[in-house]
Parts: C-alpha cells; structure tokens; sequence
C-alpha cells in the first residue's frame, strides 16, 4: 500500500509516496510554486504517479501540508505542517527532541514529547529576516548562487553585526556594510548568525537534544554550525530536509480512511 503526502509551501510544492508495508519512500518530487498552486500541485502529482507506473487507486490516502493545504482540493484530507515536520523527523530520528524548521518563508521550533507526540511549537512568521527569504535577497544583492553562500560563510574571519528586524531594512543595512568596505563572505556569515539568532531566541532556554534540523534552509551549507554555536548543541539535518514535511504527510496519511 502507498500514501502520498504533498506539502504546498510557502517556496515549493514537494511530494513524497510512502510504501507503508516498507516503511520507505517510494518517490519524491519537487517544482516552484509559481502563481497557481493547485494547478502545479495536481500537474507535479499526476506526474510523479505516471513516471513511476501508478494509477491514483493505487494510493490509499492523499494528505496536503503547507501554507497552501486547503487549496489542494483533489487531496482526501490536510493536516498541519506542524505535526507533519514532527512526524518526518521522528521518521528519522526516533528520539527527536526539538525540531528546527527553516522555510522560505517562516521558521519554526517545534518540542517533542518522549511519547513521540508536539508537546508545543513557536513560528515566526511575522518577517522573512529569519527565513530562507533573507538568503535569497543576500544572494541577489550580492550576486552569489544560494548554494555557494556556505562556501562563501566559511571564509569569513568577523561575521558583520546585522541587527535589523525585517528583511527590507536588513537589505539596507547590507548596502550600507558593503559601501562601509566590509567583505561579502563577512555579511554572508553574518546574515547566517541572524537568521539563527532569530530562531534560537523563539525557544528561549527550553531547548533540547538530540536537535534535528529540517526545511529548505537546512541544504544551505554553514546554517548547521550557526545553529549549533548559538545553542551550544549537535544538530543534526534531517535526510532529505525539504521534504520532511511532505514525508510526515505521507507518514500521518496512513492513519485517514478515504
């Protein structure tokens, strides 16, 4: 039997098909967002069905996540990203404790009961200056690839100070350091404290290992150890930690009757 979860993000539209007998993905696919969602959503999943020889009977329960869920109207039933992340992590690592999720265009910091259960969440989605947004406006401005930003984190020997709140002032603040002489590799990894900085602070002191670290973000070398410096704490990146969302929906799908 296989169930499909589709996580309809802020960023992207990810889709994973779960083997439940297995306990193992079957197939995963990705694309942009784009304008329509739900037509891209249902464009992606006939897709991935047709590549992979499957029929729609052939999946037992459809379930959509993400910001755009209750667009997704051909899938049987939704559930929050929230409780899908936490189910992708435990997938993974069954001991979670506190999951990291840093998206396009929110963040979160989710708790774990021992019983494997959300014991509570925080989200900033308030402004994008503590998510995957603030890289790719640091990235056009600097006209470095997303993917090279790690590298680029690496070299830097004093990470620049970017105190801004929002994302449109912090873009100011970053033309002001590069007219001021300050280095792109000390932005960057400046840029990086931030965002880690924003998300640390909405655990407080409540937080605890093992940290699993999730979400488009996570794939951005250099985020890993900003996190972990801050938190005095291993973290460790969920596999394949885009789709975690839409593997958790996969995995809670298998619960719902259609």
């Amino acid at each position: 039997m296989i169930t499909a979860g589709i996580d309809a993000g802020s960023r992207a539209i990810k889709i994973v098909l779960f083997d439940i007998q297995r306990q193992t993905v079957f197939a995963t696919a990705v694309c942009d967002q784009g304008t329509n969602q739900k037509v891209r959503a249902r464009r992606l999943y006939d897709n991935l069905l047709r590549e992979n020889g499957l029929g729609h009977k052939a999946i037992r329960t459809l379930v959509a996540t993400g910001y755009g869920r209750h667009m997704l109207d051909f899938c049987d039933t939704t559930v929050t990203e929230i409780s899908c992340h936490a189910a992708g992590v435990l997938h993974h690592v069954s001991d979670a404790t506190t999951v990291i999720d840093i998206g396009g265009q929110d963040s979160k910091l989710i708790r774990v009961g021992a019983d494997g259960k959300v014991r509570d969440f925080v989200m900033n989605d308030r402004c994008a200056a503590g998510t995957g947004r603030f890289l790719e406006v640091v990235s056009q401005r600097l006209n470095i690839p997303l993917d090279a930003l790690g590298p680029a984190a690496e070299r830097s020997e004093h990470p620049a100070k970017i105190s801004s709140m929002c994302v449109v002032f912090a873009e100011t603040e970053i033309i002001g350091l590069l007219a001021g002489g300050q280095s792109c590799e000390n932005i960057i990894a400046g840029v990086q404290r931030s965002i880690a900085q924003r998300t640390v602070a909405m655990g407080g002191k409540d937080i605890a290992p093992p940290v699993v670290f999730t979400g488009g973000v996570a794939l951005i070398s250099g985020m890993k150890e900003a996190l972990e410096r801050l938190l005095e704490l291993p973290v460790n990146i969920c596999p394949a930690p885009q789709f975690t969302g839409a593997l958790g929906a996969s995995i809670l799908a298998a619960k719902y009757e259609t």
